[in-house]
């Protein structure tokens, strides 16, 4: 009898009736017989992760940012509220994505910021006609120069600047649109330092740097620059308007007649000039208004002093304080000092606490007249030179300079206060940015003009 190859085997059911049907996965046979198939499997698993990991980072980010600028604060006095806001959501993201990277252990949070940010602010442009730009070095400490190219009767006038950045950050590209303007529109040759920042070097570095900086520029200022040495003076924003002011007193006590000259006049800039009190009025009303925020000015001064950050809830909690020194600078810092409408936004006075002994070992160097220059005794306040001194309404540090505005005129010291009624903490640093620029930048700038010019 003769066998059909083609009918089931004797006995054995068909497919469907009794027994399941084996089950085939094309991609594995695929793979058994096709390594490289294989092979581009894996790759597609792998961004499929790689990607899914990556909309987990966005998520995280985006959701802390959300989190952080619901603690934002914005009043609508502000120029440029709304693009403020913007500005404070692009700086609390970036600081977000360099915490995650510090923890995770590739990038410290301080380096990353530093680093995103001289992205966006240290642009170079062509050098605009009528000025000349160098980049040198003095006293081994890296400048800029900026020199009006225009004729000049005499011996030009010099202002040394310091930029700000929280010590942390910030440079001599950072500041650069703000020394061109200052130059160009007062006819002044601008020396911009750009000292060492922390926390990799601490106080008292960048104080030091800028001294070396500011008597070379003196010692050269003349034969070098055509510069009247007598006719200089040393200013900044910020912190560097911290370290100008500290600058002069440093200077002011070490000077002797017939010996190297100092500044004719300091220019501080929205300075910060003191860490003994972080709840004055000023904290009080605009402690959530970008781009300064009150618990980053105690990060700031930790990180000038020690380089740690650990203690800031004492900081601001004023435990780093004795209460016999809270007693000694509360008759500079007193709020009944400040001008009607100042106080008018509201405050309530807070009660002396507790110091902490060990907090204050940590950071007492920071009440040193060196580091909060508001702080300093009658006899060394009244030797510094006349001053210019320019607020913001909408800023943490408006207070301080304030105060230590009063202080120069109770002792004698000409000074000349503006507080610009609109402004934000920073706000010059956005003088001819584009899209990120704010019109009250420039009337800021203006006020600095206007005094340059009397120097």
């Amino acid at each position: 009898m003769g066998v059909d190859l083609n009918s089931q085997e004797e006995g054995r059911p068909e497919p469907g009736k009794g027994e399941r049907k084996p089950y085939h996965c094309p991609l594995v046979a695929l793979s058994l017989n096709n390594p490289a198939a294989s092979m581009d499997i894996g790759i597609a698993i792998f961004i499929i992760g790689l990607g899914a990991l990556a909309a987990a980072f966005c998520l995280l980010v985006i959701g802390v940012v959300y989190a952080e600028l619901m603690d934002c604060d914005i009043p609508r006095g502000v120029d440029g509220a709304a693009k403020l806001h913007m500005v404070h959501c692009m700086l609390v993201g970036m600081a977000v994505i360099g915490r995650i990277l510090d923890r995770l252990g590739l990038c410290s949070q301080v380096r990353f910021t530093r680093w995103a940010t001289g992205l966006i602010m240290a642009s170079r442009r062509p050098v605009p006609e009528g000025l000349r730009i160098k980049d040198l070095t003095f006293a081994e400490v890296p400048v800029r120069v900026y020199e009006p190219t225009a004729p000049s009767s005499g011996k030009r006038r010099g202002l040394v600047y310091f930029h700000g950045g929280g010590w942390v950050s910030g440079s001599i590209d950072t500041s650069d649109e703000v020394c061109r303007y200052i130059a160009i529109k007062s006819e002044t040759t601008v020396v911009s330092v750009g000292y060492r920042l922390a926390p990799e070097h601490r106080y008292p570095t960048q104080l030091d740097d800028c001294e070396a900086a500011t008597c070379h520029f003196l010692s050269v200022a003349a034969d070098s620059f055509g510069v009247d040495p007598c006719r200089v003076a040393v200013g900044g924003d910020s912190v560097g308007g911290n370290l100008a002011a500290a600058l002069c007193q440093r200077l002011a006590g070490r000077h002797q007649p017939g010996h190297l000259l100092a500044p004719c006049a300091q220019v501080l800039i929205y300075p910060a000039l003191q860490m003994a009190d972080f709840n004055l009025p000023s904290y009080q009303q605009n402690g959530t208004v970008p781009i300064l925020l009150r618990a980053r000015v105690a990060f700031y001064f930790l990180q000038y002093l020690c380089g740690e950050a650990y203690a800031c809830p004492e900081l601001l909690d004023g435990l780093h304080v004795p209460a016999e020194l809270k007693l000694r600078y509360g008759r500079w810092l007193d709020p009944n000092d400040l001008p009607a409408e100042i106080k008018a936004r509201g405050f309530e006075r807070q009660t002396p606490s507790e110091h902490d002994g060990e907090v204050y070992h940590l950071v007492k160097a920071g009440l040193s007249a060196e580091v909060s220059p508001l702080l300093a005794d009658d006899a060394a306040l009244s030797a510094v030179p006349p001053a210019f001194v320019l607020t913001c309404e909408y800023d943490v540090l408006r207070d301080e300079g304030i105060f230590y505005t009063r202080r120069l005129e109770q002792l004698g010291v000409p000074v000349t206060w503006h507080n610009a009624p609109d402004s934000f903490h920073g706000v010059i640093n956005f003088y001819n940015r584009g899209w990120l620029s704010f019109a009250s930048a420039e009337r800021v700038l203006e006020r600095v003009v206007d005094y340059v010019k009397t120097l």
